[in-house]
């Protein structure tokens, strides 16, 4: 399986095992194996990014997490919290999708009921930061 390298400083020990024509990868919070799709390979770096570079506790990470959105049931990709109160909520993306206004406005309607003071938006080459604050998102770069 051709993997693209994605954007991140570091590169992480990420476990992939294949079982005759699917691949799957490990996951280190739900200790288990997750069949290994563009996503799940862009969620899989954040997740690593979080626990071997920021050094959180694995249970600070909680992934796909349902939450009720206008009578749908939705899920959130990744939300890093503190204490239990969410602090960062990270919505991943293939890396072929792009980062539009569209996807920021999914993520920050799912952010209008998680309540993070960020947000990250990813398909693993691109990354938009924003942190919320006086009722209104403010965008800035996002610094390893």
């Amino acid at each position: 399986m051709q993997l693209p390298e994605l954007n991140f400083e570091d590169t992480f020990d990420l476990q992939i095992k294949r079982d005759k024509d699917r691949f799957f990868i490990y996951d280190l919070v739900r200790k288990n194996w997750l069949l290994l799709t563009p996503e799940e390979w862009v969620r899989q770096h954040w997740e690593h990014y979080f626990h071997v570079k920021k050094r959180r506790n694995l249970s600070s990470l909680i992934l796909e997490k349902k939450l009720e959105l206008n009578g749908t049931t939705k899920r959130i990709d990744l939300l890093v919290t503190e204490k239990t109160v969410p602090k960062i909520l990270v919505e991943c993306k293939a890396p072929k999708i792009k980062l539009t206004q569209k996807t920021f406005e999914q993520t920050a309607r799912y952010n209008s009921i998680i309540g993070a003071e960020e947000i990250i938006l990813s398909n693993g080459l691109h990354h938009v930061y924003a942190k919320f604050s006086d009722n209104h998102y403010v965008f800035s770069r996002f610094e390893e």
